[in-house]
C-alpha cells in the first residue's frame, strides 16, 4: 500500500519533534508498505532544520518542502503554513504520477491541510484520512482567547468541518473528542482513537550515557539524602511548572531535590525566578538528546507532569512525556484534571489538582514517604500499560485497521 502522510512538522529522531509521523511511518514500512512523507524545512519544534528536498530515512521518502522561517505565533508562522499548503497543492499532479497513494494522511496540527490532502486523494481514489492532534481552532480560542470570528480562526474552522465532512476516516489522539466531532457533522462511524505511544527498540537497548554536568548533579543531590524530583520536556505555559517551583518554595526544608530539564519559550524566566526566589532545592538543565533520556529518567524516583485547568482537556490527552515517564518505570505525580488519566488508569502514581501548589506538594511528600519498593511497583505497572496499550507496532496496526475498514465503507457504498 502506498501511505502519504502530509504533516507540516514531521521529524526524525535526528531532528526533533514531532516523532509520532516517523514512528508510525517506519512502521509501516517494516510491514512493507510505502510511505511518502511531507514536511515543511522549517518547523519551530525541531531541534535542527533539514535541508530542502528529498531524503530517504529508515526506508521513509521525506519530502521536506522549502517555507520561510519564523519565530513565535504571529504573521510568520502563517506564511510558513501557507507556502507549505501552497507548494503541496502545485505538486498534486506528480505526486499523483509518480506516487499513486492508495492513503492520504492530513496531519498537521492546524487542519488547514484538509484541502490539498482531499485534492490529492479524490484524484487517486485513496482513503483520506484526517488526523487530530489538537482541536483546532477549539484550542487557539480556550487557551489563547482568540475570537470566533478571527479571520485565522474562521478559516480553521472551516476546515475542521470540511474534515468532519469529507474524510473518509478521522484518527484522533485525544480520546473524548466523539462529542465534538459530532457537533461538527462528523459520523462517528468514522472515528479510531489511535493515541501517543513509544518506540519499544529504544527502551530494549542500553541507555546512552547522561551528560556529565547532569550526572553529577544528579549524584551530588543523591549522596545528600534528597529524593529526586524530575521534569524533562518542554518549558512553556501548558506545562504549569510555575505551580511545580510554588510547590518547590512550601518545601523548601524537605529532603526533595528539583531537577528541571529541558527549553522552550519560559525556560529564561523560569530560570530568573528559581535564582531571584533562592530556591536552592531547585537546578534548571539544559535538555538532553532523546537517546539520554533513559538514563535521565532512571536516575529520579518521582517524574513529575503538569497541566494548566483548561476547559480544552475535557476532551483528553496524549502527551508524550508521560508515556517516556511510564516507559522508564517511573512513579509519577500527574497535576491534572482532565477527560482521561493515565497515571490513574494505571496505578503508576497519585493524581492530584491542577494550578495547585498545595496539591502538588502534598501529593510529592506522598509518594517521597512511600518505601522506594513501593514506588518501583508503581512505575512497573505504567510500564506493562505502555507496552500493553501505546508502542507504535500496536498503534501502527490499530491505525491501517481503521484505514482497512474505512475502505471498505467506501467499496460497499456507505453514505458518509
Amino acid at each position: 500500500m502506498n501511505i502519504l502522510y502530509i504533516n507540516h512538522y514531521a521529524g526524525t529522531p535526528a531532528l526533533g519533534m514531532e516523532y509520532r509521523p516517523y514512528y508510525l511511518a517506519r512502521e509501516w514500512v517494516r510491514a512493507g508498505h510505502r510511505v511518502q512523507m511531507l514536511a515543511a524545512d522549517f518547523s519551530h519544534v525541531r531541534a535542527r532544520q533539514p535541508a530542502a528536498g528529498d531524503e530517504v530515512i529508515d526506508g521513509i521518502a521525506y519530502r521536506w518542502v522549502r517555507t520561510p522561517p519564523y519565530q513565535g505565533n504571529g504573521v510568520g508562522r502563517v506564511r510558513n503554513i501557507a507556502a507549505f499548503l501552497a507548494a503541496v497543492w502545485r505538486d498534486t499532479p506528480r505526486l499523483v504520477r509518480e506516487f499513486r497513494p492508495d492513503v492520504v494522511i492530513a496531519s498537521s496540527t492546524y487542519p488547514m491541510d484538509i484541502w490539498v490532502a482531499r485534492r490529492i486523494a479524490r484524484r487517486c481514489g485513496a482513503v483520506l484520512v484526517h488526523e487530530v492532534h489538537d482541536l483546532w481552532p477549539l484550542s487557539p480560542i480556550e487557551l489563547s482567547g482568540l475570537s470566533r470570528r478571527h479571520p485565522f480562526i474562521v478559516l480553521c474552522q472551516a476546515a475542521e468541518d470540511a474534515a468532519c465532512r469529507d474524510a473518509d476516516l478521522v484518527v484522533s489522539m485525544l480520546p473524548k473528542v466523539h462529542d465534538h466531532l459530532r457537533s461538527r457533522g462528523l459520523d462517528l462511524r468514522r472515528l479510531a482513537i489511535v493515541p501517543n505511544g513509544i518506540d519499544p527498540d529504544e527502551w530494549q537497548r542500553p541507555p546512552e550515557p547522561l551528560r556529565a554536568d547532569l550526572s553529577a548533579l544528579l549524584a551530588a543531590a543523591r549522596a545528600q539524602g534528597r529524593t529526586l524530583v524530575g521534569y524533562a520536556g518542554s518549558m512553556g505555559l501548558p506545562n504549569a511548572l510555575d505551580t511545580l517551583l510554588d510547590a518547590a518554595a512550601r518545601l523548601r526544608h524537605a529532603p526533595l531535590h528539583f531537577v528541571l530539564v529541558g527549553d522552550g519559550h519560559e525556560r529564561e524566566r523560569l530560570v530568573r525566578r528559581i535564582a531571584a526566589e533562592g530556591l536552592a532545592n531547585v537546578a534548571w538543565m539544559p535538555p538532553v538528546p532523546k537517546a539520554q533520556v533513559p538514563a535521565l529518567l532512571a536516575a529520579v524516583d518521582i517524574a513529575y507532569i503538569g497541566w494548566q485547568r483548561v476547559p480544552i482537556y475535557r476532551f483528553g490527552i496524549a502527551p508524550n512525556k508521560l508515556m517516556d515517564y511510564m516507559m522508564a518505570g517511573c512513579a509519577v505525580l500527574h497535576s491534572v484534571e482532565a477527560g482521561n488519566d493515565p497515571v490513574g488508569e494505571s496505578g503508576c502514581g497519585l493524581t492530584v489538582l491542577p494550578e495547585s501548589p498545595e496539591a502538588v506538594a502534598e501529593g510529592l511528600l506522598r509518594l517521597a514517604a512511600l518505601p522506594a519498593a513501593e514506588r518501583r511497583a508503581m512505575g512497573e505497572r505504567g510500564r506493562a500499560f505502555v507496552q500493553s496499550n501505546h508502542t507504535y507496532p500496536v498503534l501502527a496496526t490499530r491505525f491501517l485497521d481503521a484505514v482497512a475498514e474505512a475502505r471498505q465503507r467506501m467499496n460497499s457504498g456507505a453514505a458518509r
